[in-house]
């Protein structure tokens, strides 16, 4: 099975620039959208229809605003678009899927802010998030998704210069730490162990043709899923927005 993951920065925008083109010819089993920025009545017909795929969206309350959304081929037993946290939920941001054999969860964790004004916010979803993930650690799960923040040093290109920065803060990468010390594993990092290899980068500055970019979109799999991981990959070529997809092959 292969599960891609993408925060595609605007699912209309990301139409407009060939975005059933890349779907068509990533074959995926099942794709995970974040950023979507659209509900329902926001999107074009063929999107909310791609033949052979069942298609789940949680949208923000907030028009043009953060958002979900899964393509799946195969029937959830439950949808969920909810962890307990108001201000969260209202955003859209997380949708999870129980599948027959595993769970899928689809995740947009907060930025945080530039000026770290949203930092308590965040941290506040990452332990709710770490309680939920807690209580299923020992099921088989899949979580994905932009989670916002680069884990070591060799998950961006300049550490040096974001240490004290939004994304990289010690508080910020302890709590990707307390996801792994659950058991869930680093998909990319189980095959891929080097520096350089980045999921988003700033538009500015030509940061993305010089590769000054940040690994901060995951795959996650749990304890009783890892042995069952056969790739992990980052597919840094596909454009469209500013993050790039990820994924991974599991046999189920």
């Amino acid at each position: 099975m292969k599960i891609v993951s993408w925060n595609v920065n605007g699912l209309r925008a990301n139409y407009k620039k060939g975005f059933l083109d890349w779907f068509k010819e990533i074959k995926a089993d099942i794709v995970c959208l974040q950023e979507v920025r659209s509900d329902a009545s926001d999107l074009p017909a063929e999107l909310k229809k791609i033949k052979g795929y069942n298609f789940f969206l949680n949208p923000a309350q907030k028009p043009g605003y953060s958002g979900t959304a899964v393509y799946s081929k195969i029937n959830p037993k439950k949808e969920e678009k909810k962890i307990g946290l108001s201000r969260f939920d209202e955003e859209g941001r997380i949708l999870q899927l129980d599948f027959p054999e595993f769970i899928l969860i689809n995740l947009y964790l907060p930025h945080g802010g530039r000026q770290k004004e949203n930092l308590d916010y965040k941290i506040q979803v990452y332990d709710y998030l770490l309680n939920h993930l807690k209580a299923i650690k020992n099921k088989k799960v899949v979580v994905v998704g932009d989670f916002n923040i680069a884990h070591q040093k060799i998950d961006l290109a300049r550490p040096k210069d974001n240490q004290n920065n939004i994304m990289f803060t010690i508080d910020e990468r302890e709590r990707i730490g307390e996801i792994l010390k659950l058991g869930f594993v680093d998909s990319f990092r189980k095959f891929n162990k080097t520096a350089g290899r980045y999921t988003w980068w700033p538009y500015l500055a030509k940061c993305r043709e010089r590769n000054i970019g940040w690994r901060i979109d995951y795959c996650f799999v749990s304890a009783p899923l890892a042995g069952n991981i056969k790739d992990a990959f980052i597919l840094d070529k596909v454009m469209g927005s500013d993050h790039c997809p990820v994924g991974i092959e599991i046999t189920l």
